[in-house]
């Protein structure tokens, strides 16, 4: 009898256990039940911490593929006047929440860490998935809270929207035979209302190689500095006009001394305040060009003072299917039209069908105006070291890629052992 007392004794702890996890399996209010129910989420954004939104927001399903998400969030990204960064978070409802699409947005400050902006912007995500949280079951677990509200005050900014910045750089290395350096430095100044743009600057750079070949030493330099900025002034929701001026001189395009000033005008075929997600823009500019250059260019000149002028056309669009950006620009010189360049960039990346992604970048230039070349040519050194502008009548550059991916739809799951 005391074996058998014993007996059950020991076997009441593990029927509770069976019994309770049983039981937990069973209902229908689980938490992994009511995680299987809540929305699937891609979160689309170049340059965010996305493990990071994985492991303080975990009421939601993340996916891999944008096809599969019920809640496609876009976010985009473009400096503000104070140097920070303005976030655009676009909430777009897929299949139960078709019809559904939210816009939020987030500053940053300039002063701002990295921790500080993602904390922030998983605040931002939170808010935003709520409308979408709540028509599931997992809704029932989530609460709501709110700080204290602050005093609201007047703004006092001492600084009137000016933002200024200083910075420099030195890079050096060698090796017995062989040794580089390079300095550069920068200061700039702006001022960005939603009436004006203001961005004047000042910088200089310095590149020297020197090497050591048997008793022969061979040192190539470049350098150059510039002193300009441009004024815009919006107008209206679609037009702007400007003006940009530069003072400069650089060995690299034979310009001893230098000056530029080109006034211009802009017209956007969507309203500004749509910049994040879609423009098309028709920017135009002339004004005339003063040089006076380091040697005798091929054409037998040591100084002149031309005009020129320029049209360019700019698409850019970011949109769940992917995005593009386009430039082309022609401009020409106005004594003579033959002395003209015509350039052409774009940027594309599509999400083709589920799991395969084409991305396609590149820049193709025809170049008829080189004024500036000096007519003794460039030395091998400064050929081989690309510290002369050599003669052309076009350059480009392209790149093209695939990427498919297929397997589970769900990461849901940071792993950080080992890196990435």
């Amino acid at each position: 009898m005391k074996q058998f007392i014993y007996f059950l004794f020991c076997l009441c702890p593990v029927f509770l256990i069976f019994v309770s996890r049983s039981h937990s399996q069973d209902r229908p209010d689980s938490l992994k039940a009511l995680k299987s129910s809540a929305p699937k989420i891609y979160i689309d954004c170049s340059g965010c911490d996305i493990d990071f939104f994985k492991a303080e927001i975990t009421f939601v399903n993340y996916v891999r593929d944008s096809k599969e998400a019920q809640v496609h969030i876009l976010i985009t990204i473009q400096e503000t006047a104070s140097g920070g960064l303005e976030y655009t978070l676009t909430f777009i409802g897929r299949q139960d929440y078709s019809g559904m699409s939210d816009t939020l947005k987030y500053f940053s400050k300039q002063s701002d860490t990295e921790d500080n902006i993602r904390k922030d912007l998983v605040r931002v995500l939170k808010l935003g998935l709520m409308r979408y949280v709540a028509k599931t079951p997992i809704s029932d677990r989530i609460s709501i809270s709110c700080e204290k509200e602050v005093e609201k005050t007047a703004v006092i900014d001492k600084w009137k929207s000016w933002v200024f910045s200083i910075s420099a750089n030195g890079f050096f290395n060698g090796e017995k035979s062989r040794n580089y350096v390079s300095i550069w430095g920068k200061l700039s100044a702006k001022r960005i209302t939603p009436d004006w743009k203001v961005d004047l600057y000042v910088n200089g750079s310095y590149n020297e190689d020197k090497f050591k070949i048997d008793e022969q030493t061979i040192i190539s330099i470049s350098k150059s500095k510039s002193l300009g900025g441009l004024v815009i002034r919006s107008i209206t929701d679609h037009w702007s006009a400007g003006i940009f001026g530069d003072i400069f001189s650089s060995t690299y395009s034979n310009r001893k001394f230098a000056f530029e000033f080109e006034p211009g005008v802009e017209y956007d075929l969507f309203p500004y305040f749509e910049s994040t997600r879609r423009q098309l823009r028709f920017v135009y500019w002339a004004g005339p060009q003063f040089s006076r250059y380091n040697k005798e260019t091929i054409f037998d000149k040591t100084s002149e003072l031309l005009f020129r002028q320029a049209l360019s056309v700019n698409l850019e669009v970011k949109q769940p299917w992917g995005s593009v950006s386009t430039r082309l620009e022609g401009s020409h010189y106005l004594h003579d039209l033959s002395k003209n360049e015509l350039e052409l960039y774009s940027e594309l990346s599509l999400r083709i069908f589920k799991g395969l992604s084409f991305n396609m970048s590149g820049q193709v230039s025809l170049v008829h105006n080189q004024l500036s070349l000096p007519k003794g040519g460039a030395s091998y050194a400064d050929i081989l070291l690309q510290r002369s502008q050599l003669a052309t009548q076009y350059y480009y550059w392209t790149s093209i890629g695939l990427s498919y991916t297929f397997g589970s739809i769900y990461s849901n799951v940071v792993n950080p052992r080992f890196g990435n």
